[in-house]
């Protein structure tokens, strides 16, 4: 290791002058001038601003009960509000509300006083307040007790005080390009205009997007879970003006219905008595239900101990000489004498009372409630489905949008129209550019000019492909002729130019180790391997028996990567295992064993402006999160940095756990107790260093995929900062120019072609019309869309010391989109973007989270100053940990 690179400055680390300073996004340089011009729309609609003198005034709401209990039940807020509204208009000068639904208040003009504090009575429409026996017949004297107590719950006391002021101009302000400080404050209170728009018409609202319960909305994705189209809704503002971003949007449900019919679907049963009741109780927990025999509705907070026909409960009945005493009695024989006739009383009971108070309802005379959202993870067969049946066409998109915006009549709304915003009812046109393929090189130096965003290896060799001697095949049970395998492998890869020797043994797993443990069956295989082979292998591939969620996978990774440093690659038996599979699986292959693909004719002639002539490193950096629901699960951080520089086409990938759900990345930059540096960007500059002739990068681009605008700030100030301490921690000289994008996926603009039912054409690039008023960002839509559509990429330039031209700019961009090894197609986000994704999947499977999740015990695990409570990744071996192992 060169000391150049790994000494340590004596003395302060010296920050550049500006780290002292907050980096704000740089404002728009210029716009794009190259590709062949083409006309689109876009899902914004034009927004009229007719009254920017209103100010909008916000309060803070708190809501009590008689007893003095803070009352933020969900859904009970609007209620409260609404009779607010009706009971004390005139005290409110007849104000209009827009009501966030928890805390916050706002009104076009000020109410006229800064504190109010009102009682509302309300009218009880849900039996969930109230408790006791099933059947709510004729009230005993403690069911008028109880009710009397529910009664005491209607009664709410709302205290309303000023908080800020909100002048609708911030908006005309920032549409101007100046950074006005309540644009964003005056959107969000549009925004919650229409939420509670929704919200009165009785919509399920998810953050932006609101959902009506209409059943042709929904899809089943089986387990009695469904998923509901909606909309998603959001004012911006643009260069073009302010505009609603309306999209089709989708959430998870529980599939309404019976609850019996909900536990066959959900456990996969045919009949009920076969429910596994804990998983069942653990399942429907805290959902809602509706009670046929009387029409109320409840909260489920368990399960009965024993079945409706033993499960007793104590009620007081009078007898003849009106003395009343108490009686234990059955649920069936309960509901018996309310003449409901249980057909399944061996079922226990839904528990729908309290927990010091339980109300048994016999499952049987349930129904789930609609619109109940489902946030677990869903199954890799769940996902499949809901993705599969979500994708519309281009031209349904936007007919179902634009209905949405005219059959909605948002701007009816008395706030909007107080405020003199109309919006118009058409999709908004825009001017787009459709960019040049790149020139790609395969073997023999052959160009290949890709086609509509593909290319194929059809009669064509690999520009470096690697020779592969020592290997063999092991097959964990899946039901496959290895023998076959192996042959087409070696006869496909023959046709690219990979020499692939006869594998030195096939092992079959013993039948005996497939009731062990993963964990076991992957050491197992190893003891065959070695036995069977003369020395370590340079490649193993691994045959499995089902595709996702393997449980071998993980441990089998780990094995190889972690412990032994052999590349692996998994395959799953399928039907099609023709000529175009061994060609994908010997592409990731090749790549994984330091082979290349193809590589960008620029690239090859070292003729890529900018990046060609001044060292330059690529890093694309990525966190990836646990599953929804599960907050003990560390996440993992991921930054692959370009290497053998001038190509940028091969990557290294470093992989480090974090704090659950944290989206920035703590590890970039990790300093121990003696001195030394333990991060990510360290191993990345060194590897850097040592694969481009000892050059140091004197040009830093950073791709960071997964942060929101909020976040822009600290990828600038927190981010950026580390990755410049790593490296003036590796030696003295001037520190390397840097250009930060962030390119996000999870937005809301969809482009369309005006011309054409088709998908824009991969290449299309819009930096006009819909983009930031004064921030430099650009949509890129760099892959084919033959299915659904197409959802750019929105590429945001926080900072730009290289000087790129906007063309140059985009043009990387687009050429990054090319140069995946894994595929023959462009892809729709930059390269070393998917790459940090791959890695971060990929190592976290090393790990058994469940594990952790339970011997931690949770404490002290969301801080990230409590990081000794996450467990470390296990490090790659030194024999992989420079190759694409990603792939």
């Amino acid at each position: 290791m060169p000391d150049s690179m790994a000494a340590k400055i004596g003395g302060a680390v010296q920050l550049r002058k500006d780290d002292t300073m907050k980096r704000t996004p740089i404002a728009r340089p210029s716009v794009g001038r190259e590709g062949k011009h083409i006309r689109l729309l876009s899902n914004h609609f034009a927004v009229k601003l007719r009254g920017s003198d209103a100010v909008f005034y916000q309060y803070s709401v708190s809501i009590k009960s008689e007893d003095d209990k803070v009352v933020d039940g969900k859904g009970i807020g609007r209620k409260v509000i609404d009779k607010l509204l009706q009971t004390y208009s005139s005290e409110l000068a007849g104000k209009d509300f827009a009501y966030d639904g928890e805390k916050c208040l706002f009104t076009v003009g000020p109410l006229p006083q800064n504190n109010f504090e009102f009682t509302v009575i309300l009218e009880e429409t849900s039996a969930r307040a109230v408790g006791g026996s099933p059947g709510h017949g004729s009230p005993s004297q403690a069911d008028k007790k109880r009710v009397k107590r529910s009664h005491l719950a209607k009664k709410f006391v709302v205290a309303l005080s000023y908080a800020a002021k909100i002048p609708l101009k911030s908006v005309a302000l920032a549409l101007r390009g100046s950074e006005s400080e309540h644009a964003q404050d005056a959107l969000r209170v549009l925004d919650i205009v229409l939420r509670q728009q929704q919200a009165k018409r009785g919509c399920l609202l998810v953050r932006q997007s609101f959902f009506s319960d209409d059943s042709r909305n929904l899809v089943d994705l089986t387990g009695g879970v469904s998923g509901c189209r909606g909309l998603h809704s959001s004012f911006r503002t643009t260069i073009g003006g302010l505009s609603l971003n309306m999209d089709v949007s989708t959430t998870m449900i529980v599939t309404p219905g019976p609850v019996i019919n909900f536990l066959l679907t959900n456990q996969n049963i045919r009949d009920i008595r076969d429910t596994d009741w804990p998983r069942a109780k653990k399942m429907l927990k805290n959902l809602r239900v509706k009670a046929t025999h009387n029409n109320m509705e409840f909260k489920i907070i368990g399960l009965s101990d024993l079945a409706c026909s033993k499960q007793t409960f104590p009620m007081k009945v009078r007898n003849g000489s009106s003395e009343v005493q108490t009686v234990d009695i059955t649920v069936q024989e309960y509901f018996k004498s309310k003449q409901v006739e249980l057909t399944m009383p061996y079922l226990p009971c839904l528990d729908v009372g309290k927990p010091k108070r339980p109300n048994y309802l016999p499952i049987e005379l349930c129904h789930m409630v609609s619109l109940q959202r489902y946030t677990k993870a869903l199954s890799s067969q769940q996902r499949a489905t809901l993705v599969e049946k979500s994708r519309q066409k281009p031209q349904e998109r936007m007919r179902v949008i634009t209905d949405a915006v005219r059959g909605n009549r948002y701007d009816d709304d008395p706030i909007l129209s107080s405020c003199g915003i109309e919006i118009e009812k058409q999709l908004t046109r825009v001017d787009g550019r459709v960019l040049s393929a790149p020139t790609l090189v395969v073997g023999n130096s052959e160009d290949c000019i890709p086609n509509r965003g593909r290319w194929n290896y059809n009669n064509k060799r690999l520009l470096e492909p690697v020779r592969i001697e020592r290997w063999a095949i092991v097959n964990f049970s899946a039901r496959c002729d290895m023998s076959r395998i192996s042959r087409e492998l070696i006869n496909c890869g023959r046709t690219k130019g990979i020499n692939i020797e006869r594998p030195f043994t096939l092992v079959d797993e013993d039948i005996q180790a497939r009731r062990c443990s993963p964990v076991e069956r992957v050491e197992r295989m190893f003891e065959k391997v070695k036995a069977n082979l003369p020395g370590p292998p340079e490649f193993l591939l691994c045959v499995l028996p089902e595709r996702k969620n393997c449980d071998i996978y993980g441990p089998w990774k780990k094995k190889n990567l972690h412990e032994m440093g052999i590349v692996t690659q998994c395959i799953v038996p399928t039907n099609k295992m023709n000529d175009q599979y061994f060609t994908n699986v010997l592409l990731k292959i090749n790549a994984k064993l330091g082979g290349m693909n193809s590589k960008l004719a620029l690239e090859h002639r070292q003729m890529i402006p900018v990046v060609t002539q001044i060292p330059t490193l690529i890093l694309g950096m990525d966190v990836s999160h646990g599953s929804p629901g599960r907050a003990d699960i560390p996440s993992i951080a991921a930054v692959v940095g370009s290497r053998c520089w001038p190509l940028i086409s091969r990557y290294r990938a470093s992989v480090r756990t974090q704090s659950p759900k944290v989206e920035m990345i703590d590890s970039l930059f990790k300093p121990l107790d003696d001195g030394k540096d333990d991060g990510i960007i360290r191993e990345l500059l060194l590897d850097f260093y040592q694969t481009s002739q000892q050059r140091k990068p004197k040009q830093i681009i950073i791709f960071r995929d997964g942060v929101s605008e909020s976040q822009f700030s600290q990828v600038l100030n927190v981010e950026l900062n580390q990755i410049i301490k790593a490296y003036q921690n590796m030696g003295q000289g001037d520190l390397p120019k840097f250009t930060v994008i962030i390119a996000q996926k999870n937005h809301h603009t969809k482009l369309f072609q005006a011309d054409s039912p088709d998908n824009v054409p991969p290449g299309t690039v819009v930096d006009s019309g819909i983009v930031h008023p004064r921030q430099y960002d650009f949509y890129m839509c760099a892959h084919a869309g033959p299915i659904g559509t197409s959802r750019p990429t929105h590429y945001h330039v926080l900072l730009d010391e290289i000087g790129f031209s906007a063309d140059d700019l985009q043009k990387l961009v687009l050429s990054l989109s090319y140069v995946y090894q894994r595929s023959t197609t462009a892809i729709s986000v930059v390269a070393p973007i998917c790459y940090a994704h791959l890695a971060a999947a990929q190592m976290g499977q090393f790990m058994k989270f469940e594990e952790f999740a339970e011997t931690s015990s949770g404490s002290g695990v969301h801080s990230s100053s409590s990081s000794a409570a996450i467990p470390e990744l296990p490090r790659l071996h030194d024999d992989v940990c420079s190759s694409m192992f990603f792939c």
